[in-house]
């Protein structure tokens, strides 16, 4: 390729990024970074492999300039930006050099296949094995109807209901907060989620980016045949490292008062959704604030249990979190019938009693779990921290491999039959 012939250069588009992580966890070159106000493509390590493009929730990543190689932009002028450039092309056009044979999403999936297991923790690659498509059986998620970019540009949504769903304490202050959307359509599904505009501006002058939180309600709303939604939302007061940190977005969320007002982008996510077939089993694996769509799917499945009309397939939740204080909805969970869903618990800070995490209470029903995992009618689900995700991965390997199956071929089919999601930040 001559300095002389253009190229395709991808771009995130800052107008639509959600800062929701799905990119830069999907790129299996590491071609994607962040700070704390974009995320952006480094063109010297993009192989245009269309990896990352699927699982956006709502296609900001799909953005594409022609520019000669010595014009390109450079990571910290993106860095900077508000919004794109022009010079806008149609995505995917051709590609001179030998990225030209990679058309579209389909090529990165012959290119970025799952790859087998290492049994090293440090080379276990957790990113390849999540599901880009929705189960089969998923009802379709309507996605982007309000946004920066819309003619309507965000919905004002009216705050019904703010109640704590932990116990008082300054470190796991986490709110249940139910939003009405009044005669204005929002369609969402279980496992989809939302962008919540904070007011004000940061510390550059610029307006706050959206901030993305799952919905923790049924399908047919928090309150049924209303038109609202819940948000579970964890009061943030310092940073992954311990250093204080006043949340922008969560602080101003667990302020509200009923009566306030708020500002809505999306619905976003079109995978991370629920099967609809009534046989279909449910495997649900979640820490603190990743309940929400985990909650949502439950409520779901309970409302059509008690039409008595519903054959259900089997529930199972996995839920971690430091102290049974710290788990929000611990007391409603402790009310549902053991013939509805099995529940299992993982504290990993109880005074007097050793650490276990969600992969350990998993290893534990292993002989369940290897039953649910040969079955192709059973979907699993694993929302948290991102740094829960590498432990949960590694235990359900450990599980297939007791229970007789082969890794290596299971998880490429669970990622081929969309059985394996992943939403983790």
């Amino acid at each position: 390729m001559t300095d002389s012939a253009a190229i395709r250069q991808h771009l995130i588009d800052p107008e639509i990024c959600i800062r929701c992580n799905t990119c830069e966890a999907t790129c299996p070159v590491a071609a994607i970074t962040h700070d704390s106000r974009n995320y952006v493509v480094d063109v010297s390590k993009c192989d245009f492999c269309m990896a990352c493009i699927p699982p956006c929730p709502t296609g900001a990543i799909d953005n594409w300039r022609a520019r000669l190689p010595a014009q390109t932009y450079g990571v910290q002028e993106q860095l900077e930006w508000d919004a794109l450039p022009a010079e806008l092309i149609a995505p995917q056009p051709a590609v001179s050099g030998p990225v030209a044979t990679v058309q579209g999403a389909a090529a990165s999936v012959m290119l970025h296949s799952v790859a087998p297991a290492s049994n090293s923790a440090a080379d276990f690659d957790s990113a390849q094995y999540g599901a880009t498509l929705p189960p089969w059986s998923a009802a379709h998620a309507y996605t982007n109807l309000y946004g920066p970019k819309a003619p309507e540009k965000s919905i004002t949504a009216t705050v019904v209901g703010n109640v704590r769903v932990t116990k008082a304490g300054k470190d796991y202050d986490t709110h249940h907060i139910v939003l009405d959307f009044g005669p204005l359509p929002l369609p969402v599904l279980e496992g989809q989620s939302i962008g919540i505009m904070a007011p004000g501006r940061d510390v550059n002058g610029r307006p706050h980016h959206a901030r993305q939180y799952s919905i923790a309600s049924a399908r047919n709303g928090e309150r049924p045949g209303y038109n609202n939604l819940a948000l579970t939302v964890k009061r943030v007061l310092q940073d992954r490292q311990g250093a204080p940190l006043r949340g922008v977005c969560s602080n101003y969320l667990c302020d509200l008062q009923v009566g306030d007002k708020v500002q809505v982008i999306g619905p976003f996510g079109s995978s991370f959704l629920m099967p609809n077939h009534p046989r279909s089993n449910i495997v649900m694996i979640c820490t603190g604030t990743g309940s929400a769509p985990m909650r949502a799917m439950t409520e779901w499945r309970r409302r059509m249990r008690q039409t008595g009309k519903f054959e259900s397939g089997k529930l199972m939740l996995f839920f971690g979190a430091r102290t049974k204080e710290e788990l929000p909805y611990f007391g409603p969970l402790q009310n549902l019938p053991a013939d509805f869903i099995d529940i299992n618990f993982a504290f990993s800070r109880t005074p007097g009693q050793a650490k276990r995490y969600v992969q350990d209470a998993m290893r534990e029903r292993a002989a369940d779990l290897g039953l649910l995992l040969r079955d192709g009618n059973s979907y699993f689900y694993v929302c948290g921290l991102k740094s829960m995700e590498q432990g949960v991965l590694m235990a359900l390997r450990d599980v297939a491999r007791l229970t007789g199956m082969s890794w290596e071929d299971l998880c490429v089919a669970l990622k081929r039959e969309a059985r394996l999601h992943l939403e983790t930040y």
